[in-house]
């Protein structure tokens, strides 16, 4: 599925994690607390200013980034086995360096 975002949107991969139990189980990622962290895949233009100039996002694809725990709005949609979140660049916290 392609999706072109709008204006200031970004469209984010959920980081899914298996995590491994004390006594050896392994969790995926279905079986445990949602990640706050993902890879952007696609960016809009950028933010319409009250000028009329756009404001290019800081985001770029490829990049991980830290977001809050429930982005605002019913904003998520299942690509097979992904789930990818539509928020707007405001709603993300970080890009992870290194």
């Amino acid at each position: 599925m392609k999706i072109r975002p709008l204006n200031d949107r970004v469209v984010v991969r959920r980081k899914e994690e298996e995590q491994t139990s004390a006594g050896g189980i392994v969790l995926p990622g279905s079986a445990q607390e949602k990640s706050n962290e993902g890879e952007v895949v696609a960016v809009g233009e950028g933010r319409l200013l009250n000028d009329g100039k756009v404001r290019p996002l800081t985001v770029k694809v490829g990049d991980t980034v830290i977001f809050g725990g429930y982005p605002s709005g019913n904003n998520t949609i299942q690509d097979g086995d992904d789930e990818l979140i539509i928020m707007s660049e405001g709603e993300i916290f970080g890009i992870v360096e290194g």
